[in-house]
Order: structure tokens, then sequence, then C-alpha cells
């Protein structure tokens, strides 16, 4: 009932959205594996326009640290690739998790990139792998607990 609930909410909040170009996400089983990038693909897209780029993660209590390292790639048409290393706060200095929503639950909607335009013509596939490492360890961690959802979003400037 609970999932329901979250989700006729984010629907109703979402379909009211007149900024959003696209808005997609795939769902993990409560961990992330070192292993599985998170890929989307936009078939098209104005090239005229600029745009503001997210990702947006959904995550529960299970989740054990206060940051997220995350390795992106922009990979465009033509077969260049931006790749980028980001690192997000999730968590209060106290503990408690940052974002929106009731409960266990909660959203974040971070900033990827900010006022862009897409120069080239074709399919853009933007790809986000998890990169947490505990501190005395250099290799990822295997199985990155409490990460329930990834989505990337793009959004309009205006």
């Amino acid at each position: 009932m609970h999932k329901y609930l979250v989700f006729f909410i984010s629907l109703a909040l979402f379909s009211c959205d007149s900024k959003q170009v696209y808005d997609q996400y795939q769902s993990l089983s409560g961990y992330w594996s070192k292993n599985n990038t998170i890929s989307f693909t936009i078939k098209e897209i104005d090239t005229t326009k600029k745009y503001n780029l997210f990702i947006n993660v959904r995550n529960n209590n299970n989740y054990p640290y206060q940051n997220l390292f995350l390795i992106t790639n922009m990979n465009f048409p033509k077969g260049k690739t931006i790749t980028d290393t980001l690192e997000y706060e999730m968590a209060n200095p106290d503990g408690s998790l940052k974002g929106s929503g009731f409960g266990k639950l909660k959203e974040n909607k971070l900033w990827y990139k900010e006022n862009i335009s897409f120069p080239e013509k074709g399919e853009y596939t933007f790809s986000i792998r998890q990169a947490m490492r505990n501190r005395e360890d250099q290799n990822a961690i295997d199985s990155l607990a409490g990460i329930i959802d990834i989505g990337f979003r793009i959004e309009n400037t205006n």
C-alpha cells in the first residue's frame, strides 16, 4: 500500500511539471552493486535550447553514509564522452537523511549539469555508477545498501 501511495503522489506532482523534458527511473533491489552501471538514453532533444540536468536518488534508512560518490559519463552522438566524478551530501550532521519524502523513503534531486545545450543531433547516453569506498580500503564497496531507485531528469531552463 505504501509503494502505491508514493507512486500516486509522485505521479500527481510530475504531471503538473512544465519544466520536465525527460524523467526516468531505474529500480534497484535495495542496494547498488559496484558493477551495476545505470544508463539513460535520450533519443532526440532540441539542440537550440538550454537545459538543467539532475540525478535523482531514492534511498531508505539503510543508507549508511553521509555522502555519495558517483562517476558519470555523458556520451555524445558522434563519440565524444565527458566523465565526471561527483560527490553529494546525503545526510545531515546528526545522521538524519536529507531529501524529501515520508517515513523511511527519501528522494534527492541532485544537480548534475546546469544551463547546457546538446550541440549534436542524435542519441545521447548518460551512465551513472556508484564509486563509494570505505576510508581504509581503496576498492569500491561491493554493494551500497539503501539505494532504491536512480533517476535521470532533464528540465528546460526557462
